[in-house]
C-alpha cells in the first residue's frame, strides 16, 4: 500500500473553494434554480465547500465508530454502506487523506467497489452530539486491511433531522453476524418492516460524470431522517416503491441535482437495536407538486425511489446504541399514514 505523507502539524488555513469553476455541477444549478435560490446557494458554496479537510473534520473522521460510504459498481448502479470499527479506524494523515482501517461485511456490494480510482462518498456522522461532515473523493491505496481515499470535496452539514442516540463499538460482536440475504425488487417482508419503521436512513447518488473523474463531480452520500414511519413502503407495479418526504434544509440539492442528471440511487439503513442492515439500489425522481406531496405534513417535495435490487445483512453491524433523542426539527413533521394510501 502506498504510505500516505506524514500529518502535517500546522493547522490548516481554510480558504474556501478555490477554484475558478462553480463547487456544483449543471445538475445541482438547474434545481437550485428551479427553487429561486441559485445566486445566494453559489456564494455559500464557495464558502462551505473545500478542496481539503479542515482540522476539525479532521478530529471528527477519527472519532466515529462509524462511517456511510457511497459507492458505484460496474453496472453504474449506486450503493450505501456502514463501515464500522473502534474510535480511530477511520485517520487523516493529510489534510487531502482519509485512511480507513475497515473491510465491508460479507455480501456488501463494496467489497467490489474498492478498487484503486473508483468514487466514493463519504458521511462521517456523529449521531449522539448531531454533526455531520462530508467528504467526496476517490481510491487512491488499497491493501488487505484499509484503503485510503483522497479528497476533493469536503464540506460540512447541518444538525437537522438527526435523531440523537450514542453508538458504541463493541468487539464482542465481531464474528456474530448472520448469512446475507439477497433482495429483488419485491422486498422481503422483514426489508419492508425496516425500511417502514425506520427513523434515519442514507442515500447515496452520483453525478452524471461520476465515473470519469471529472473535477467536482463524483458520488455523495447524504442523512435523511423523520419520525418513525415516515419513509411509505408500497407494492408498485413491479417493484418496491418507497416514497420519502424532503423536508426544508441548506438548499444545496447535491442528492436531488444528482438526480437530475442520473437517476441512479441507493439506500441503507439499520436496526439500530439487533445490528441489521438493509442496502438496496434502484432509480428515484423527485414530485415536486401534486397531492400525493400535500398529503404528508412538513415536506417540500417528496423522493419516490423504485427498487431494484439489495442485501439484508443480519446482525452485522457491531455498534450498540444508547438512548434517543429526536430531532426537534421534526415537530411539524408526520408519516403515512393508511388513509393516505400507505
Amino acid at each position: 500500500m502506498t504510505t500516505p505523507p506524514p500529518r502535517r502539524a500546522a493547522r490548516v488555513i481554510d480558504r474556501g473553494w478555490t477554484r475558478e469553476a462553480s463547487p456544483f455541477h449543471p445538475g445541482e444549478q438547474a434545481v437550485q434554480r428551479r427553487v429561486g435560490v441559485r445566486d445566494q446557494v453559489e456564494r455559500a458554496g464557495r464558502n462551505m465547500t473545500r478542496e481539503q479537510l479542515p482540522d476539525q473534520h479532521r478530529a471528527l473522521f477519527e472519532a466515529l465508530p462509524l462511517l456511510v460510504v457511497g459507492s458505484m459498481d460496474a453496472a453504474g448502479r449506486l450503493w450505501a454502506s456502514f463501515l464500522s470499527g473502534e474510535p480511530g479506524f477511520v485517520r487523516s494523515p493529510s489534510p487531502k487523506l482519509l485512511q480507513i482501517t475497515a473491510q465491508p461485511a460479507l455480501g456488501d456490494p463494496l467489497r467490489e467497489q474498492l478498487e484503486l480510482g473508483r468514487p466514493l462518498g463519504l458521511l462521517g456522522i456523529q449521531l449522539e452530539t448531531r454533526r455531520r461532515n462530508r467528504a467526496n473523493g476517490r481510491i487512491v491505496a488499497r491493501d488487505a486491511h484499509s484503503f485510503s481515499v483522497e479528497v476533493e470535496q469536503s464540506f460540512g452539514n447541518c444538525p437537522q433531522y438527526i435523531q440523537a442516540r450514542e453508538p458504541t463499538f463493541d468487539a464482542s460482536l465481531l464474528g456474530t453476524a448472520g448469512p446475507a440475504r439477497s433482495e429483488g425488487p419485491r422486498l422481503s417482508a422483514r426489508a419492508s418492516e425496516l425500511l417502514a419503521h425506520t427513523d434515519t436512513f442514507f442515500i447515496a447518488t452520483a453525478s452524471a460524470a461520476a465515473a470519469s473523474g471529472n473535477d467536482g463531480e463524483g458520488v455523495d452520500v447524504s442523512h435523511r431522517g423523520g419520525r418513525p414511519g415516515f419513509v411509505r413502503v408500497s407494492d408498485g407495479a413491479h417493484a418496491t416503491q418507497l416514497t420519502i418526504p424532503d423536508f426544508r434544509g441548506n438548499f444545496i440539492f447535491n442528492t436531488f441535482g444528482n438526480l437530475a442528471v442520473n437517476p441512479r440511487a441507493g439506500i441503507v439503513c439499520a436496526d439500530f437495536r439487533t445490528g441489521d442492515v438493509l442496502s438496496v439500489t434502484g432509480t428515484a425522481h423527485v414530485i415536486w407538486e401534486g397531492p400525493e406531496l400535500d398529503s404528508f405534513a412538513g415536506a417540500d417535495r417528496l423522493l419516490s425511489f423504485q427498487v431494484e435490487s439489495g442485501v439484508l445483512l443480519e446482525r452485522t453491524l457491531p455498534l450498540r446504541f444508547q438512548g434517543l433523542v429526536p430531532s426537534p426539527d421534526l415537530l411539524e413533521t408526520g408519516i403515512w399514514t393508511e388513509a393516505q394510501g400507505g
